[in-house]
């Protein structure tokens, strides 16, 4: 039996969350109403996992959040509404060590909560067994220099790297649970020199991808974009995969393009990191692209980024040692599709060997 702790101020999302653990079968289940009893029954319950509203009187979430990881770290499922700025708590959360999060589909008072019961419940049982990761000290130093770094680069970046990608190369990357926080830990450390475009499929609802472009694009010496529209495929930029559809490679007007379309009904996950890898196949050189694969549930891309591999691209699965879900890495390494396996603070330095030799 797992113990789960559900912390809301509604009592009728208490309810509605309590019925929906308790038919899943396998969980013991106490209730918090705000973020002072959620630190109480952190410290007297010490349950195996935690879900956790943001809004709530008392104690908000997102302090209860912090104390429950400085007294006793436990894994934390962020339950959220679908709004700009319960994004943007929700990524506070994450940058705190919560491990994913679940948007509410009817807001802050949910009446739809069967609508996402199996994701909910998948979500939960996954972060139990997730790894939780200390924040990292200094951030706030490197976000600077990072800053700095991109405003010094922008004025005498060379015009020449401007230009299709041609036989340069490219990187994709797959990520889902513990995502948004493995990619604020991976992506800030490239250079604002880094020469090949970056297209990230991070699984998130629509949204929340636009406020997570913005935020990643605060702290990368990178361009940041959210892929809403057709877009030429540059370098020096990092494209993030609209919440809520796919992101393609296609060639428009002879010139790389990415896009977003409608999720497609044959793949389960999205943005779907194998819809990704299959357009990348079909429209690059294999040997060009690189393909990464970081924490999250399931084997989304496994298959297509083992094909890169085969075809002569080069791939990374994100270590067990720093995965926050092993899963989707695991699968890729089982397919004999790495050809390194890499803890989440040495990939930056390997994606700049590569495209510096």
């Amino acid at each position: 039996m797992l113990k789960l702790l559900i912390v809301d101020d509604s009592a009728l999302m208490r309810r509605q969350l309590t019925q929906i653990f308790t038919a899943a079968g396998d969980f013991e289940i106490v209730q918090a109403r705000n973020g002072l009893d959620a630190v109480e029954q952190n410290r007297i319950f010490q349950p195996d996992v935690v879900t956790l509203d943001i809004n709530m009187p008392e104690m908000d979430g997102i302090t209860a959040l912090s104390l429950m990881m400085a007294e006793r770290p436990v894994p934390v499922v962020m339950v959220s509404s679908l709004t700009e700025q319960g994004a943007l708590a929700t990524f506070e959360a994450l940058n705190l060590g919560a491990v994913d999060y679940v948007a509410k589909p009817g807001g802050t008072i949910s009446l739809s909560m069967g609508d996402i019961t199996d994701e909910l419940v998948a979500k939960v049982r996954a972060a139990a067994r997730a790894r939780i990761q200390a924040k990292k000290p200094g951030a706030a130093g490197l976000v600077q220099r990072l800053r700095n770094d991109r405003q010094s680069a922008a004025a005498v970046r060379p015009v020449a790297l401007r230009r299709g990608i041609g036989s340069e190369g490219l990187v994709i990357i797959g990520v889902s649970t513990g995502g948004p926080r493995t990619l604020e830990d991976i992506l800030p450390l490239l250079s604002a020199h880094f020469p090949w475009p970056v297209l990230v499929a991070q699984h998130m609802p629509g949204a929340f991808t636009k406020s997570f472009a913005e935020r990643l694009n605060r702290v990368c010496a990178l361009a940041v974009v959210e892929v809403a529209s057709p877009m030429p495929v540059l370098p020096g930029t990092i494209f993030i995969a609209k919440g809520g559809a796919d992101m393609v490679l296609a060639m428009r007007a002879g010139k790389l393009t990415v896009l977003p379309k409608p999720e497609s009904a044959q793949h389960l996950w999205h943005p779907s990191v194998e819809l990704l890898g299959r357009s990348a196949l079909a429209h690059c050189d294999p040997a060009r692209v690189t393909a990464v694969m970081l924490t999250g549930m399931g084997n989304d891309g496994s298959d297509a980024f083992a094909e890169i591999k085969k075809l002569g691209g080069q791939t990374i699965a994100e270590s067990e040692a720093t995965a926050v879900v092993f899963g989707m890495p695991q699968e890729l390494i089982a397919r004999q599709g790495a050809s390194v396996v890499l803890p989440a603070d040495k990939i930056a330095a390997q994606l700049t060997l590569w495209a510096e030799r």
